[in-house]
C-alpha cells in the first residue's frame, strides 16, 4: 500500500470502527499504536507517547492501514493532501501552463515541507507564493480567490468534525 520510506511524521489517524475487530492478531507494539490513535495526536506525538522512535513506528502504522483499522483525519474531511495538489495544480496550470508542476514542488521543498506528507496549515502560504509567480494581475488574482475558496472549505469541514467528536 504505502511506502514506508514516507514521511508521515506530522499526520493524524483515528481507529475505525469494525464489527471484526476480535479477529486481528496483533502484538502489544501494535495494540499500543492502536490505541494511541486517537484522531487528534500526530503520528511523531504518538512515537513519543510510547517511547518508540518514528522509523519503528512506521511499519506498524502501514499495516494498521493496510488493515483497514485505521483511517487518515485529513481523508475523513474529504481533502486529502493529494486532492489538494490536484487542485492546486490544475488551478495553476491554467495560469502559468506545464511548468506548474515544477512550480509546486520547489514552493513545498522551500515551505520545508514535501508532497507525500505536506501540511495544510502551510497551504495558504504555498497559495501566495505561487501566485507570486504569476505574471497577469487577473490570473494571479483568479488563481488566489480559487484556492482561498477551497482551504475555506477545507477548514470549515476540519472545524465541523473537531465539534462534532467534542460535542
Amino acid at each position: 500500500m504505502s511506502s514506508p520510506s514516507r514521511d508521515i511524521s506530522k499526520r493524524v489517524f483515528k481507529r475505525v470502527q469494525r464489527d471484526d475487530m476480535g479477529e486481528f492478531s496483533m502484538d502489544s507494539q501494535m495494540l499500543a499504536t492502536l490505541i494511541e490513535l486517537d484522531g487528534e495526536k500526530t503520528v511523531a506525538e504518538v512515537a513519543r507517547n510510547l517511547g518508540v522512535k518514528l522509523d519503528r513506528l512506521k511499519p506498524i502504522i502501514f499495516r494498521l492501514l493496510d488493515l483497514n483499522l485505521i483511517e487518515s483525519v485529513e481523508e475523513e474531511n474529504g481533502y486529502t493532501g493529494t486532492a489538494f495538489f490536484k487542485d492546486l495544480y490544475t488551478e495553476l496550470s491554467l495560469a502559468v501552463g506545464p511548468i506548474a508542476e515544477i512550480l509546486i514542488e520547489d514552493a513545498v521543498i522551500d515551505l520545508g515541507q514535501s508532497l507525500d506528507s505536506f501540511s495544510m496549515e502551510h497551504a495558504p502560504e504555498l497559495v501566495d507564493m505561487l501566485a507570486r509567480q504569476i505574471k497577469k494581475e487577473e490570473k494571479r488574482m483568479y488563481f488566489r480567490q480559487v484556492m482561498v475558496q477551497k482551504i475555506k472549505k477545507v477548514v470549515q469541514k476540519k472545524e465541523a468534525n473537531f465539534s462534532k467528536r467534542k460535542g
